[in-house]
């Protein structure tokens, strides 16, 4: 059976299961709920910092996807990609996490990977990404039998096709899915190289209010080409293209309306001149 290593389990986020799931504990005590009736709960977007900054974020997203019959599959879309990228996907093995492995669901990966151009992935052979793998545990939490589907998308039109296509090859093989896209947001300061506001009170202001918020209401308007847009404009999202082709299946998946359930940046935690901005959003 191949294996897939995780890359950042002890460093990002626990290596241990009792430390992990002591975790994701202390985050569902701490967890928010959807305010909207109208949320079809079919996804969402999360950030992927180390647990430390944004891990509670991510897991209230998941745990707002847990409805009354579990999904057979989630589909996670990620990666650190520019426009010129190609797309990625994991067609077979399992995904190793302290709570168990994960399953890819080879038969919705073999579909969508017959149907675009990818670079395909394996156990052995991957980029190490963090965009993916650090929502694992709680995936596995909260879905502890469901299969995956992990793929890399650039920012670019072409990827939400790809998100369309997902949701209708998913129906094809009378498969119930959720689809989660994973970025983080305006990455401030010297450590980025983006400062425009300078540093103090006034940029992580200009951050929060006004950066961050634009490429947020270009999500919870559920707007997948305006979010890449907007992102590489303003450069206020680190992954468009994943959280693009997520509100592109979402929309697929019958979801018409989003919810920002959280936000927060790693200033909070830990102040200085460079930051990112995080947020979580239910569709």
């Amino acid at each position: 059976m191949d294996v897939r290593i995780p890359d950042f389990a002890g460093s990002w986020y626990p290596a241990g299961a009792s430390e992990c799931r002591r975790e994701i504990e202390g985050y569902v005590k701490e967890s928010v709920s959807l305010s909207s009736p109208d949320i079809k709960k079919v996804g969402g977007i999360v950030p992927h910092a180390g647990w430390f900054f944004s891990g509670q974020i991510a897991c209230n997203v998941i745990k707002c996807l847990k409805g009354n019959q579990a999904p057979d599959v989630v589909v996670l879309f990620g990666m650190h990609l520019s426009p010129g990228s190609r797309n990625f996907i994991m067609q077979e093995g399992h995904w190793e996490t302290p709570l168990g492995d994960l399953e890819i669901h080879q038969g919705l990966a073999g579909k969508v990977a017959d149907e675009f151009p990818f670079t395909i992935e394996t156990a052995s052979r991957h980029s190490q990404d963090n965009t993916i793998e650090l929502q694992l545990p709680f995936v596995k939490y909260f879905f502890p039998d469901v299969k995956i589907v992990p793929i890399g998308v650039p920012p670019v039109p072409g990827s939400i096709k790809i998100g369309e296509r997902v949701v209708d090859r998913s129906k094809e093989l009378g498969l119930k899915i959720i689809v989660i896209g994973s970025t983080d947001l305006t990455h401030y300061g010297y450590n980025y190289g983006f400062m425009p506001k300078g540093i103090g009170e006034e940029a992580v202001d200009w951050v929060r209010n006004e950066n961050d918020k634009r490429v947020i209401e270009r999500m919870t308007a559920m707007d997948a080409e305006g979010v890449i847009i907007e992102a590489l404009e303003h450069q206020n999202a680190c992954c468009s293209g994943a959280a693009a082709t997520a509100i592109a299946a979402g929309r697929k998946l019958g979801a018409v309306e989003a919810e920002k359930i959280v936000y927060a940046t790693s200033y909070d935690k830990s102040p200085g001149n460079s930051f990112v901005g995080y947020a979580g959003i239910v569709f």
